[in-house]
């Protein structure tokens, strides 16, 4: 699941600066950039960072079976999702999705508060293994 969150960082972040390479070619065409275009470009780009982030956290924090699932399954979503809407939404006018951003926003904030559940009641030194140890397997 980790290995998923590291991709989907990745994969974001290919996306972003692809975006932000059309966003040159009309800023160079001497065209304004629309604001829906680099807001959703911001959003992926923060949002993809993290995902990577996560994806070597989990694993250090002990994160695992359903709780792993969950973080992994909400965070992808909502990483794709907040961009997605702005857009699908603003960019090519579907305005009925815009609501579901309070969705996609809820399942970012449901995957941290699930890391910060495992961090608070997990053993204290959670992913202090020290310089010596060995990481655990990626999935």
């Amino acid at each position: 699941m980790s290995k998923a969150l590291k991709a989907s960082g990745f994969l974001g972040l290919a996306t972003m600066m692809a975006v932000g390479l059309h966003q040159f070619v009309i800023l160079s065409g001497g065209n304004p950039v629309s604001p829906w275009m680099i807001g959703g470009h911001a959003h992926l780009g923060v949002l993809s960072i993290l995902a990577i982030v996560i994806g070597f956290a989990v694993p250090a924090l002990g994160v695992t079976g359903q709780l792993r699932t969950a973080v992994t399954v909400l965070y992808i979503a909502g990483q794709w999702g907040i961009p997605g809407i702005v857009w699908l939404g603003e960019g090519f006018g579907l305005t009925f999705l815009m609501p579901t951003g309070f969705l996609w926003g809820l399942a970012l904030i449901a995957s941290m508060l699930i890391i910060f559940y495992v961090t608070i009641t997990g053993d204290g030194d959670a992913g202090d293994r020290g310089p010596t140890a060995t990481a655990p397997a990626d999935d």
